[in-house]
């Protein structure tokens, strides 16, 4: 099985596969007769970033953030407000249809329905042979046998070539979607929520399967999540974005290690541990107070601000810019977690500011009581038991000292 060579970038050059500068989507709000624009969503709002040769990228962030709409930027598949993305050093931001469609064999995207995404008339041979006829590519062997070995390299069977999508669960469909996607042996794949509409067990084997085909076809991923688990297991750097914007771009061991964004800390934070005492990490849960600012009126300032517990006034009035903090870590924020405070003038809390602390400290001191509580106790001796009754008065009258924001007795 042999495909016709594609003009093929060198693996060591220094320059990246993709680069997108200052990256902007407006979607207009229209009413009235005259359908006048009034406001706009925003998105996305000046994104930076590059992906380089062979390697993932992961996007996190809550829903609403941005995170597939900029998926569809850099795939072309929508048109962007301003900004610029670069292709292997070309500029790709307002090529029309025609000038795109060779490169779509170069740039595919892999959709987080597979059961929109399949267009439900046509059988599974031509839907994962599209790609050839539209790019006019002829397998050798015949379009029908490399389909069918396509088919049976994402774990489906050959006999599925005449099927419908209907005949599928939702992990074969979007087995079908990834071999459709990765059939011309494209250099960038943009995954949106590849594995969110499948089950957990199934979650695994897709996630597997990916890391198997990039090693196997030389690939280089985009791959848009929630779930901070899976972006862990697959992503070489990872991008976390907040209302349209990046707040922390890093290497996955340092992200996770130390998080220099508070947003980061409180999207780790939320990750359960199953057993903190025998992993030797301390449970500390973040609770962010409110809920996602409109993108179509987005705070001023840092975009955080309404919900952090570290927001002082220089964060409503001035946006912190994306800057490198330490050896490829880079981070937007005036006071940012695990770095040097980058405005140490600037000490006067906003009132939500002041709120949030009392959350945090609240939720982590109970956190503390209830794994005080899961301590399975020790038997003791009679002449022993006044002298633990003792001591298991005194966290008993602790929470309620903690939570009244006193210091407990007994300690």
């Amino acid at each position: 099985m042999t495909i016709p060579a594609q003009t093929k970038s060198s693996s060591g050059s220094p320059e990246p596969l993709l680069k997108v500068d200052g990256l902007v989507k407006h979607f207009p709000i229209k009413k009235g007769l005259l359908q006048r624009q009034v406001a706009a969503v925003q998105a996305v709002d000046g994104l930076t970033f590059d992906v380089r040769p062979g390697e993932t990228l992961g996007v996190v962030g809550e829903s609403g953030c941005g995170k597939s709409t900029m998926g569809r930027l850099i795939t072309r598949l929508l048109e962007p407000t301003a900004g610029r993305v670069e292709f292997e050093g070309v500029d790709i931001t307002h090529l029309n249809t025609g000038k795109m469609r060779p490169l779509r064999r170069d740039v595919q995207m892999i959709f987080q329905d597979p059961y929109s995404s399949l267009n439900p008339r046509h059988t599974i041979g031509t839907i994962v042979g599209a790609p050839f006829k539209l790019q006019g590519v002829k397998p050798e062997g015949g379009l029908k046998k490399h389909v069918q070995e396509m088919l049976e390299r994402v774990g489906l069977s050959p006999e599925h070539y005449n099927r419908y999508p209907h005949e599928f669960s939702g992990g074969q469909r979007q087995r079908i979607g990834i071999a459709r996607a990765l059939a011309l042996r494209p250099k960038l794949v943009v995954a949106d929520e590849p594995v969110s509409a499948l089950d957990v067990s199934i979650q695994a084997q897709v996630v597997n399967l990916l890391d198997d085909l990039q090693d196997e076809l030389g690939l280089t991923y985009v791959i848009i999540a929630h779930d901070l688990s899976v972006i862990r297991h697959v992503s070489d750097r990872i991008a976390v974005m907040y209302l349209g914007k990046i707040v922390e771009l890093a290497d996955r061991k340092d992200l996770y290690s130390t998080p220099m964004h508070p947003y980061t800390k409180a999207l780790l934070s939320a990750v359960p541990v199953p057993d903190p005492r025998r992993r030797g990490v301390k449970s500390e849960r973040i609770l962010l107070r409110g809920d996602v600012p409109s993108p179509i009126d987005p705070p001023t300032g840092c975009r955080f601000h309404t919900r952090c517990w570290k927001a002082t006034e220089i964060c409503a009035k001035t946006e912190p810019p994306l800057i490198a903090l330490a050896s490829g870590h880079q981070v937007a924020c005036h006071h940012p977690e695990n770095a040097e405070d980058q405005q140490p003038g600037d000490t006067k809390l906003l009132q939500v500011a002041k709120e949030a602390i009392d959350v945090v400290s609240v939720v982590s001191k109970a956190e503390e009581t209830a794994e005080e509580a899961a301590t399975p106790k020790k038997t003791v001796a009679k002449d022993e038991a006044p002298k633990a009754a003792a001591k298991d008065e005194a966290p008993k009258a602790a929470p309620e000292a903690e939570v009244a924001g006193q210091e407990p007795t007994g300690k």
